[in-house]
């Protein structure tokens, strides 16, 4: 089932398809950023903002988010909590 998670402004990504998420501010993930960026699997979505967050999904794509790591995995868990406690009949 498709999760769809808001990651700012009007952006959204498949839950099921996050394998992470992780501060941009260390210099291996900033390198990891640019060689994405070069092989063209970086999507930003930060809309011209500071990234606060990377997302790293199933297909290698980096997506790159202005919001901050926390804030997108509370999204997730409420998301998976919610979807839980329907399909378990809470």
């Amino acid at each position: 089932m498709n999760r769809l998670i808001n990651i700012g402004f009007g952006n959204v990504v498949n839950s099921d398809k996050i394998i992470g998420i992780i501060s941009p501010e260390a210099a291996p993930i900033k390198r990891m950023v640019q060689s994405a960026k070069d092989a063209g699997t970086a999507i930003d979505a930060t809309c011209g903002r500071k990234t606060k967050s990377v997302i790293v999904t199933e297909s290698g794509h980096l997506v790159l988010s202005a919001l901050l790591p926390e804030t997108i995995a509370n999204r997730v868990n409420v998301k998976e909590e919610t979807d839980n406690a329907v399909y378990y009949g809470e």
